[in-house]
């Protein structure tokens, strides 16, 4: 086993030489930063901000893999099959357990809720207008019915994002979802 105190060493080291290669970098390539006031005649001059592609610059800097490692991709592809399953399985199972629990206690809430509030109503303590309750409930059915034809793009772009993110990481996404239902059934 390594000692605390050569790990910390290293490290050091290692910060050290990051930070020496940055400032050498910025002595070479001076940055702009973006002022983000405004300018005296009340207009603001255009903004240039330069993308990094994060692959390209772990290439080119040394100290990159030696912080991060060699790697540069999804965290789970440095982890094997099993150990990406055991990590979607046990996520999954604590979100399903949880949700399950949650749910228990929401649903005896308003359960009990409709529960007093009937006993209340037949005890005469509380006269309900059904029909304006069914009335107020139809109106909200067609408003909900004309807004969810209008599906926000915000929406669409959502459920394409996730998609996408499940093809991509699908070993953990199973895990994940097979840890969730023995949640829920645990």
């Amino acid at each position: 086993m390594i000692p605390l105190t050569v790990i910390a060493r290293k490290l050091r080291r290692i910060l050290r030489q990051a930070a020496a290669v940055s400032n050498a970098v910025n002595r070479a390539e001076p940055h702009k930063m973006a002022d983000r006031g405004e300018d005296v005649d009340g207009e603001s001059e255009d903004e240039f901000y330069e993308v990094v592609n994060i692959t390209d610059y772990a290439r080119r800097h040394q100290w990159w893999s030696l912080v991060f490692g060699n790697s540069t991709g999804p965290i789970a592809e440095k982890y094997s099959v099993a150990s990406q399953i055991m990590m979607g399985g046990v996520t999954g199972w604590c979100a399903g357990y949880l949700f399950q629990r949650v749910g228990k206690i929401v649903a005896t809430a308003v359960g009990g809720g409709f529960l007093l509030l009937q006993i209340a109503n037949h005890s005469g303590y509380v006269q309900v207008d059904w029909r304006k309750v069914e009335k107020d409930v139809n109106k909200a059915k067609k408003h909900l019915k004309k807004k969810a034809n209008k599906a926000a793009p915000e929406l669409n772009s959502f459920i394409e994002d996730s998609t996408e993110f499940v093809k991509r990481n699908i070993v953990i996404s199973g895990g994940f979802v097979g840890g969730f239902l023995l949640g829920l059934a645990s």
